[in-house]
């Protein structure tokens, strides 16, 4: 947090030492599952969760594979202030006939599951049980505590210069056209600053709302503003300040500012307080795929945000001290999402390009010492591995029931039949995705509906398939089981 808030601070460590004692008496583990535009979140959440408690075949996780899990159920929601995350009513959405994707989040949530698991070694060898928070959030959330190391002059500058860059002018064509007609130095006007904050909130949701846009630009809660819709907290914009100048009291300037830091004060340091900061692990997806197909513009902007996010993260491994008083993030996970849309041969190809975006954040966050992974997976697998016939050639393809209403090769679906598709290939060195000479990365896959999946022999509903679901919960549970 910013300097001189040991209130905050003595928050945060009162906190976090509550949360050690009782890990003490029981252990138990925090994770913050969050992500990107359209990366899956909801998706994920619920398939975590319905493998575990329905004990899906999952080989990696070695506790499952070994047979030392017992049972796994749900519990009562532990926080009461923060909403239940609706598990059953996203895995009813999943299944059945009318099977669909369920509605995206846009505000935390959580669920509690406790898993009885036998301990494999170690002096405390024999039943255990381990307490499991998942904590479900937004993206822009995340990406908005980089805010809180910077000032409103600084915040203004980037917000400018990106909307600036030539793949977001278009988008970006009506705020800079207002953003002309702004005087920084003019008096602080209420009705200005109103008018200036309403055409940047439509700048933001047009950006959110492109197809191929795959980064946020923070204030994350101008888009989901809940009880603080209107509020000055939430009523300011960027305005374009001359270098090395600083907004002046009484200006329009400095009402923005203002309202920028009060942005901080009011949203984003509770939710880092009772929330982020209590985290111990944290997996961020990224729809990786989205960015490869809109082009090197795109990707260099993700990379800036995952740059962001790992800036977010007190990181670092946990000592008994820093546990009981201030602790840190240990694990960090970025996972590419919609593998499935992809043949596996591409599979390591898309974990390798995630590795690359992450690679200079992910040095800096493991020299603190924690622990940073990249893989690409599928929570659920909407598709299968078949080979289609093109002219004398058989190429590697996915099959699945595309959507009503999406498009392939002038083909409009229908929601109910079939189609097998060549996505596309990735290329063999990630690197090569940045190269502005080459050619876009195309992946042809509509969106698939959710799989049919049909009752086993006993005639229980077992999990939906999923791709690599197994190795991310090793990564982030999979010592605390050991």
């Amino acid at each position: 947090m910013a300097s001189g808030s040991y209130l905050d601070e003595a928050r945060s460590a009162a906190l976090a030492f509550g949360d050690s004692l009782l890990g003490l008496a029981r252990p138990r583990l925090r994770i913050g599952v969050t992500g990107l535009s359209r990366s899956g979140k909801t998706v994920f959440t619920t398939a975590l969760i319905q493998n575990l408690i329905e004990g899906a075949r999952l080989p990696v996780l070695k506790a499952s594979a070994e047979g030392r899990i017992a049972r796994v159920r749900l519990v009562p929601q532990p926080d009461p202030e923060i909403p239940r995350f609706p598990y059953e009513a996203h895995r009813a959405a999943l299944s059945g006939p009318d099977r669909r994707w369920p509605e995206s989040t846009r505000r935390i949530s959580e669920l509690r599951i406790e898993i009885d698991y036998e301990r494999a070694e170690g002096w405390f060898k024999g039943p255990a049980t381990l307490t499991l928070d998942i904590v479900d959030y937004p993206g822009e959330w995340l990406l908005d505590l980089a805010l809180i190391g910077q000032d409103y002059a600084s915040w203004s500058a980037q917000a400018v210069a990106d909307a600036r860059k030539a793949h977001r002018l278009a988008i970006a064509g009506p705020w800079l056209d207002d953003l002309r007609q702004r005087d920084p130095t003019g008096p602080a006007d209420e009705l200005a600053a109103e008018a200036a904050s309403d055409v940047f909130k439509a700048y933001l949701a047009a950006l959110r709302a492109d197809p191929e846009a795959v980064a946020v630009t923070p204030p994350g809660r101008f888009l989901m503003p809940g009880d603080l819709e209107g509020s000055p907290a939430l009523t300011f914009a960027p305005l374009d300040l001359p270098p090395g100048v600083q907004p002046q009291a009484g200006t329009l300037a400095g009402l923005m500012a203002e309202r920028f830091e009060a942005y901080k004060r009011v949203v984003v340091g509770p939710f880092f307080r009772e929330h982020f900061a209590r985290l111990d692990r944290q997996i961020v997806l990224v729809d990786a795929l989205a960015a490869l197909d809109a082009g090197p513009a795109a990707l260099a902007d993700l990379e800036t945000a995952l740059g962001q996010a790992l800036s977010a993260f007190a990181v670092g491994r946990n000592s008994l001290l820093s546990s009981l008083f201030a602790p840190r993030i240990e694990k960090v996970l970025f996972a590419a999402t919609k593998a499935d849309h992809l043949h596996h041969t591409s599979h390591d190809r898309l974990a390798a390009v995630m590795s690359h975006l992450v690679a200079r954040a992910a040095a800096r966050a493991q020299g603190a010492g924690a622990k940073v992974e990249a893989m690409a997976f599928a929570a659920i697998r909407a598709t299968r591995e078949v080979r289609i016939r093109e002219g004398r050639e058989e190429l590697p393809a996915i099959a699945g029931v595309p959507e009503a209403g999406e498009v392939v090769d002038g083909e409009v679906f229908d929601g109910q039949t079939e189609a097998a598709i060549f996505p596309g290939d990735l290329p063999e060195r990630p690197e090569a995705i940045f190269d502005p000479e080459a050619a876009r990365w195309h992946v042809r896959a509509p969106r698939f509906r959710p799989p049919l999946v049909k009752p086993d022999a006993g005639g229980r509903l077992v999990p939906p398939p999923q791709i690599r679901l197994d190795r991310a919960l090793e990564f982030l549970i999979g010592d605390r089981l050991a």
